[in-house]
């Protein structure tokens, strides 16, 4: 049998220049794709040792770092499912994540070894590491002493690789399990439509917990053994600093806004950059014309979700129309439908559908969820609202869940209302986002009082349960909520009540 491993094709683009540089750190110290190439197989032997098997999870909730993208590459070699954490979940949230992957293997950050080693217990975990280069329970340290793996474990193309937590409505995660087909037909189709080759220069400042950083950056990259400038994190200065080197960045919305914030960045700044890609929220016309305007520059923008990968993309060779998203990628089927199921008329909004190789296998032990989420031809129904255009280029309308987007970071109103009421003196709460000038949404809490408004400090102690990301950046107290003749609480209402509270935010 052929081997389904998408590692198998992975490693082709380490195979094309050993010696090549791939990850290229600010500091100026580079790892070549010879040393990644040995990196994963010593950790993918370490993880073999400490008794992991195909199929078995390994949790990872560690700052990103080219050790990072060794243990993924190392999991995905051996066969092993990898589960990405993002680094801002609290101890309460990673122990949710722990129970219900039920991981041989938890790697988290050392500065946060002690608090959550006690979470790991509980939750039964086998194995606790860190990542860092010292300390008995790091696994760096287990790799560099373990015989390293150097064959690529048999996988069939339905296999999982990855399980992404995507939150949903009810404010509990669930497992989106990708499997090796889901990331390969993605990653080849992307590789492919961008024209990108071993002469693209990639500059990389997304996180490698999230889709896109992880997927759409490092795996199209790999295919065709690219250098990549590796930032840790989004920085304009060091953004600027790298840009003369690079030929491709991919970003959020967010990025371009501050870029464009900056007086440094010129159309001189990026002369060397081929494309600039964004993806993981809206990208408004405001910015992507404010930009061009700047620089020259289109950007292209495309869309996708945890479960789907990338789904469409505006055209690499064409026009890239603002407030579009482009056309379906190849091999993906999309439609519009109506509430009743059937097909939406061409420039008629609808819930968006999708189908394809792409498409993931299904919720993580939630077999209900599953069948729920997909239709009785097999599509997958994103909850996205959208309509297309006589071109088949695809207009996002809105999201059929309240989902907020600050940031390029989803974030789900209802896991934040349940803590909110929760609190003695709440009467009830409602969670929105509204536009926000530098992460495209902020989040607002508005609260009713069962007596009188409480103090900061209480509402505070209950966000403290939360990733800083999802935390209210405003509270407003109100009498009562809007709701309509059913008793639903009116959230469109609230959003045009309270749609300035950022606009002057800088």
């Amino acid at each position: 049998m052929t081997n389904g491993n998408f590692y198998q094709q992975l490693s082709s683009g380490f195979k094309q220049g050993l010696k090549t540089p791939f990850l290229t750190m600010p500091c100026g110290t580079s790892f070549s794709y010879g040393q990644i190439e040995q990196m994963t197989a010593r950790m993918a032997g370490a993880l073999l040792e400490h008794g992991l098997k195909p199929g078995d999870r390994i949790v990872v909730q560690v700052e990103k770092s080219a050790e990072n993208v060794a243990l993924y590459l190392a999991a995905m070699c051996a066969g092993i499912v990898y589960v990405p954490l993002n680094t801002a979940y609290t101890e309460e949230e990673v122990s949710y994540f722990l129970g219900d992957a039920q991981p041989k293997v938890f790697v988290c950050d050392p500065a946060k070894e002690s608090a959550l080693s006690a979470v790991a217990s509980t939750q039964k975990v086998r194995t606790l590491f860190t990542l860092d280069a010292n300390g008995e329970g790091s696994l760096s340290n287990a790799a560099e002493t373990a015989s390293p793996f150097n064959e690529i474990e048999t996988r069939h193309p339905d296999d999982l690789a990855v399980i992404l937590y995507t939150s949903g409505t009810t404010g509990r995660s669930k497992g989106a399990m990708l499997t090796h087909k889901n990331l390969s037909s993605n990653a080849i189709t992307l590789s492919t439509i961008w024209s990108i080759t071993a002469d693209d220069v990639l500059l990389h400042a997304l996180p490698i917990f999230h889709i896109h950083g992880l997927f759409v950056a490092l795996h199209t990259a790999i295919l065709n053994g690219c250098e990549i400038l590796f930032l840790p994190k989004f920085n304009v200065d060091n953004v600027l600093e790298a840009l003369p080197r690079a030929s491709m960045m991919m970003g959020v919305p967010t990025f371009y806004t501050r870029l464009v914030a900056d007086n440094l960045f010129t159309k001189d700044a990026c002369a060397h950059i081929r494309l600039f890609i964004s993806g993981s929220a809206p990208l408004t016309e405001e910015a992507f014309k404010a930009f061009e305007a700047r620089t020259g520059h289109r950007i292209l923008e495309r869309y996708g979700m945890s479960e789907t990968g990338m789904i469409t993309s505006n055209p690499l060779d064409g026009d890239r129309i603002a407030g579009t998203v482009g056309n379906a990628l190849p091999s993906v089927s999309l439609r519009i439908a109506n509430e009743d199921g059937t097909p939406a008329k061409v420039t008629i909004p609808g819930g968006i559908e999708v189908k394809g190789p792409n498409i993931f296998k299904g919720y993580w032990r939630n077999p209900e969820k599953t069948a729920e989420e997909f239709t009785k031809d097999g599509f997958f129904k994103t909850g996205d609202i959208g309509m297309l255009g006589e071109d088949g280029r695809l207009t996002l309308m809105g999201r059929s869940k309240d989902l907020i987007i600050a940031g390029g970071y989803n974030i789900y109103p209802k896991e934040i209302e349940q803590l909110l009421d929760a609190i003695d003196g709440v009467a009830e709460s409602a969670v929105i986002g509204t536009p926000h000038p530098d992460l495209g949404e902020g989040v607002v809490a508005i609260l009713v009082a069962e007596n009188s408004p409480l103090n900061d400090e209480v509402i505070d102690t209950a966000m403290n349960q939360l990733a800083k990301f999802k935390r209210p950046r405003k509270f407003y107290w109100v009498d009562a909520l809007s709701r309509n003749a059913m008793g639903k609480v009116q959230k469109q209402a609230l959003r045009d009540q309270f749609k300035t509270t950022f606009i002057h935010d800088t």
